[in-house]
């Protein structure tokens, strides 16, 4: 029997997004190494006080040298990004990501950790900023969150992996925290070659006066006729100019910019990172009987509930959309922490029923202020100030995290467990509020359609 036009344009739509299903999953592995690179410190931690007899403070410092490096590529990647391209500036990620596990691993002193871990933080910053941009560059908007949300589930991945190494690894003795760490060399080897197969991002290439050859990559994408259409899209849009630092502030990008800032700091100082990141000194020492061993595996467990809630946050991304999401995760925080702060009031609490509250905060973040963020700042911007917005937007984020990092134990020991964790379940309450105020819906619009929204 011939095959009907009919079937063989679907055939070429299943390959099309077979395609860009491909290259998401090649560029998020770079989420992967985000996640096990800031993860796997909770492991660390815990041997690295005892070799080197390290305090709060020394701890914090340890913790934040990746954090502070975060924050330092995030501010550098549209500079980057906007100059030599996506997918080399990705590259040059991955070298890094590579170099400065190895710096890590084989470190005999804190100085030379902490500057490891300072250059790893780098390339998770840089690649905090493309790897969303990118896969938003390449995707259809149907399913634009789904896909740009792979990296958020690469991401979680990377941090149940980081603690399973460490559940696993923490036998070896004192010089566990080396393997923990070395582990990483190899997704960020398989994110080098990887990217070697990888285009250039079209939306890119069109905005660089390369039309011939953003059209080519779009046809690959979509088709030879869909890629006309693409192409007209971005050339309006772009309008045939660069993006400049003025752009990103102008009175026309307040909205997106106040938009973006907020989501991207307040999933951070909700208070999330003090439980991946010291997780399991939070339990190995504020509860008697609780060995290493047990810490690291009830880290295990949250990082599974973690990677559950993000598979399922993918599935209603594109259908239920971005609001629902995150009105519900920021709620769903509040009351897990308001019962978490309850919990440490109580004399002799069930370790249970701590480990439960931390469970449910978890999981409501990674449903929604996990994933979310990412995709709305990643695509509530005009094409030529992408990068740029995209950056001072991450910047904010990382700097949420270094905020949170930095300050954690030190204001455990200043208010207390339930002080600490209190202020958390308020500014989750924050947002909610600030969700429900300001954050429109995107979901099932092109790039451009959101632009226009704007007035830009």
């Amino acid at each position: 029997m011939p095959i009907s036009s009919g079937d063989h344009r679907a055939e070429k739509k299943i390959r099309s997004v077979g395609y860009i299903v491909f290259l998401s999953t090649i560029v998020a592995i770079s989420g992967f190494l985000l996640g096990f690179n800031t993860a796997v410190i909770s492991g660390v931690l815990v041997f690295l006080r005892r070799e080197f007899a390290l305090s709060n403070a020394a701890t914090e410092v340890a913790t934040s040298a990746l954090l502070l490096g975060c924050l330092l590529g995030a501010a550098g990647a549209s500079l980057i990004g906007d100059r030599f391209g996506r997918r080399k500036s990705l590259l040059f990620t991955a070298a890094i990501f590579a170099a400065s596990t190895m710096v890590t691993a084989l470190a005999n002193s804190m100085t030379v950790f902490s500057l490891g871990r300072l250059a790893g933080g780098l390339a998770i910053g840089l690649s905090s900023v493309l790897t969303p941009v990118y896969i938003t560059e390449i995707a259809p908007a149907r399913n634009r969150g789904t896909l740009v949300s792979m990296n958020q589930m690469a991401l979680v991945v990377g941090i149940l992996i980081a603690y399973l190494v460490n559940w696993r690894l923490a036998g070896l003795g004192n010089s566990s925290w080396r393997w923990m760490l070395g582990v990483a060399v190899i997704p960020a080897l398989a994110l080098f070659f990887g990217l070697l197969g990888v285009p250039e991002s079209p939306r890119w290439l069109i905005s660089h006066d390369q039309q011939d050859k953003g059209r080519k990559v779009l046809a690959r994408l979509f088709g030879p006729a869909e890629a006309d259409a693409q192409l007209n899209l971005v050339e309006q849009a772009a309008g045939g100019e660069q993006g400049s630092w003025r752009e990103v502030f102008a009175p026309s990008m307040r909205r997106p910019l106040v938009i973006a800032l907020g989501l991207a700091i307040l999933c951070q100082i909700t208070g999330v990172n003090a439980v991946l990141y010291y997780g399991s000194i939070l339990i190995s020492e504020h509860f008697r009987g609780q060995t290493t061993n047990t810490a690291l595996l009830a880290s295990v467990t949250i990082g599974s509930a973690n990677l559950i809630s993000t598979l399922i946050a993918m599935r209603f991304l594109d259908r239920w959309g971005r609001r629902p999401m995150l009105l519900t995760a920021t709620g769903g925080m509040a009351i897990s922490l308001l019962i978490l702060v309850f919990a440490f009031q109580v004399p002799n609490v069930s370790t249970l029923l701590v480990l439960g509250s931390i469970i449910s905060y978890t999981s409501f973040f990674a449903f929604g202020m996990g994933p979310v963020p990412w995709v709305v700042i990643s695509e509530i911007f005009p094409n030529k100030i992408r990068g740029r917005a995209a950056s001072v937007a991450t910047s904010a984020l990382w700097s949420g995290t270094l905020l949170v990092t930095f300050t954690f134990l030190s204001l455990i020991r200043a208010l207390g467990v339930s002080g600490t964790f209190a202020i958390f379940a308020a500014l989750s309450a924050f947002s909610f509020v600030f969700v429900w105020w300001i954050v429109p819906e995107t979901r099932g619009k092109t790039l451009e359609e959101i632009q226009q929204q704007w007035g830009n």
